[in-house]
C-alpha cells in the first residue's frame, strides 16, 4: 500500500483489478500519535463503479436495501488487523474515515481478499491457438463469472440472492461440463432440489442451504420442468446411471404436475400471477413460452424414459408431446402473420418464438424463416437478459446459423465487456444500460450465473473454428 495519510472526512476507493468473492482483511496503522479513541470506518463494496460512486441513501428499489454491500466498523486497537466476517463480492472498495481523534491519523498498510470458490482454474483447458483474441476474452470472462458463482452450490449471484436457482443451475452446469468439470457439485444441487420440494411435489424455483437446506415457496412453471432437462444434461455428461434412476421419479412427477395446468384445448392456462419466468419484461405474456417449455421438457423426459427402457412411459410421453404440439400449432400459431401468439392479446415476443423453435414445434426451415421475420417485427416484446439471449443463440445454432450465433455472442456479451464487465451481468439491454426490474441498477447483480454461457458455446461449437 502507499504511505498516504488519511484523516477524518477523507475517503479512498481501491480497485482490486478483478472481480473477487471472499473475505477482506485490512491492516491499519495509526500515525502522528497513539490511538486514544476507536477508529470508525465506513466500507462500501461494489462490483461496478456505480455502486461506490452513488449514495445508497438514494436507493428506492423494491428489493431489500440490505443487499447493498456496505458496513461501518469500529476498530478499538491500533495498529491492528481486522478481517470482516461477511463474505463480499466486489472489485471496488470505498473506505470513508468517519472518526479518528484529534491526536492520530490513519495509514492502510495492507488490504487483501481471501477468495473462496469450489472451482479450480487448474482444471481449465486452454483454447486452441486458432481461436481469436476476442473469443478468448469472452471465454475468460465467462469462466470467471462461473468461478465466482461456484460456492457450496451453484449460486445465481455471489452478491445478491446467493442461493440456488434451477434456471441458473441448468446453464451453469452446461458451462461447467466444458470447463471446471465439478460434476459432483451439479449432482449435489440436483439432490437438494429433489429432496426439498414443495408440499405438492413441485420442484421449487430456488432453495437455501442455511441454517439447513429448505425450499423457497416460489414455484415457476418453466423452472420446475428444467429439473428434467438438468438431470438429462447431467447424465449425458457423466453417464451416472444411479443418479438418473434415483431422480427419474421426481422428474416424471414434474411432468404430471405441469400437465395439470393445461386447459381443455391442451394449452397452458394463463393468468396474471408470476407463474412462469422466461425473461424479465413487464409486458411479456408467458402462455406461449410456457407451452413451448412444456414440450421441451416432455422431450427431455422422453430421452430419459428411452434410456431407461421404460416402454410404457415412452409411449405415454410420445402421446403427450404430440397433443401439446398439435395444440400449440392449432391455437397459438398464426399462419397469416407467421408468428406464435401468446395470451388473450395475441402478443408476439422473442421469448415465445425462440422457445417454440427450441422445442422443435416447427421444422428447421420454418424456424429459420421465423427468426428472420422476427428481426424485422419491431412490435415484438424484446429480450432483456443474458438468460434469454442464451436461448436465442441456441435457437440460431439449432437452425444451422452458426455465423449468426457467433456474431450475436460477440455483439451482446462483447458489448458488456466494452462497457466495463470483467464478469458478466444479470441484466444487459444495450438500448437501456441501466435497466433493472428491481427499481434500481444499484441492486443488479454484476456477476451472475445465467450470463456465463459464452464459454459453453465457444468451447462446444466454435473452438478451433475461424470466426
Amino acid at each position: 500500500m502507499s504511505e498516504q495519510v488519511l484523516r477524518k472526512g477523507d475517503e479512498i476507493t481501491l480497485d482490486f483489478g478483478q472481480h473477487l468473492v471472499g473475505y477482506v482483511t485490512l491492516s491499519l496503522l495509526n500515525v502522528r500519535s497513539n490511538a486514544d479513541a476507536p477508529l470508525r470506518l465506513k466500507l462500501t463494496f461494489g462490483e461496478m463503479p456505480c455502486e461506490v460512486g452513488e449514495d445508497f441513501a438514494t436507493y428506492e428499489g423494491w428489493l431489500s436495501r440490505s443487499w447493498l454491500q456496505d458496513e461501518i466498523v469500529n476498530v478499538d486497537v491500533l495498529p491492528g488487523t481486522i478481517t470482516l466476517n461477511r463474505r463480499y463480492a466486489f472489485r471496488y472498495l470505498k473506505l470513508e474515515i468517519l472518526e479518528t481523534s484529534i491526536r492520530y491519523d490513519l495509514q492502510l498498510k495492507e488490504v487483501f481478499c481471501t477468495t473462496v470458490t469450489s472451482a479450480s482454474m487448474d482444471a481449465i483447458t486452454p483454447l486452441p491457438a486458432s481461436v481469436d483474441e476476442e473469443l478468448v476474452q469472452l471465454d475468460q470472462v465467462s469462466i470467471h463469472t462461473l468461478r465466482d458463482c461456484m460456492q457450496t452450490v451453484f449460486e445465481d449471484g455471489p452478491k445478491r440472492d446467493r442461493r440456488l436457482w434451477i434456471g441458473d443451475l441448468r446453464l451453469q452446469a452446461l458451462v461447467n461440463y466444458e470447463t471446471f468439470g465439478c460434476n459432483d457439485l451439479v449432482k449435489r444441487c440436483l439432490y437438494l432440489f429433489a429432496g426439498s420440494r414443495l408440499e405438492g411435489g413441485q420442484v421449487g424455483a430456488c432453495l437455501y442451504e442455511k441454517p439447513e437446506p429448505y425450499v423457497d415457496d416460489i414455484y415457476l412453471y418453466d423452472y420446475s420442468l428444467f429439473f428434467i432437462t438438468t438431470l438429462w444434461d447431467y447424465y449425458e455428461a457423466t453417464k451416472d446411471r444411479d443418479t438418473l434412476e434415483v431422480l427419474w421419479p421426481v422428474a416424471k412427477e414434474q411432468v404430471d404436475i405441469a400437465l395439470k395446468r393445461l386447459d381443455k384445448r391442451g394449452i397452458v392456462q394463463d393468468d396474471e400471477t408470476w407463474y412462469c419466468f422466461l425473461d424479465w419484461h413487464e409486458q411479456l405474456n408467458k402462455q406461449a413460452g410456457a407451452q413451448a417449455v412444456l414440450i421441451y421438457g416432455l422431450k427431455k423426459a422422453l430421452c430419459i424414459a428411452r434410456e431407461m427402457g421404460l416402454s410404457e412411459q415412452v409411449e405415454q410421453l410420445q402421446t403427450q408431446i404430440r397433443r401439446a404440439e398439435e395444440a400449440a400449432l392449432q391455437f397459438l400459431w398464426d399462419e397469416e402473420q407467421g408468428f406464435f401468439m401468446s395470451g388473450e392479446q395475441r402478443q408476439v415476443s422473442w421469448a415465445s418464438q425462440v422457445w417454440m423453435i427450441l422445442a422443435e414445434v416447427v421444422d428447421v426451415e420454418v424456424a429459420r424463416a421465423l427468426l428472420q421475420r422476427l428481426k424485422g417485427y419491431y412490435e415484438a416484446i424484446p429480450m432483456n437478459t443474458p438468460y434469454m439471449m442464451h436461448h436465442y443463440v441456441e435457437a440460431l445454432l439449432q437452425c444451422g446459423q452458426q455465423q449468426e450465433a457467433l456474431d450475436q455472442i460477440r455483439t451482446y456479451w462483447g458489448g458488456m465487456i466494452k462497457d466495463g464487465a470483467d464478469t458478466f451481468w444479470e441484466l444487459y439491454n444495450p438500448e437501456d444500460k441501466t435497466y433493472s426490474p428491481y427499481g434500481s441498477n444499484l441492486i443488479n447483480s454484476y456477476c451472475h450465473a445465467w450470463s456465463c454461457t459464452p464459454s459453453y458455446f465457444i468451447r462446444r461449437y466454435f473452438a478451433g473454428e475461424e470466426g
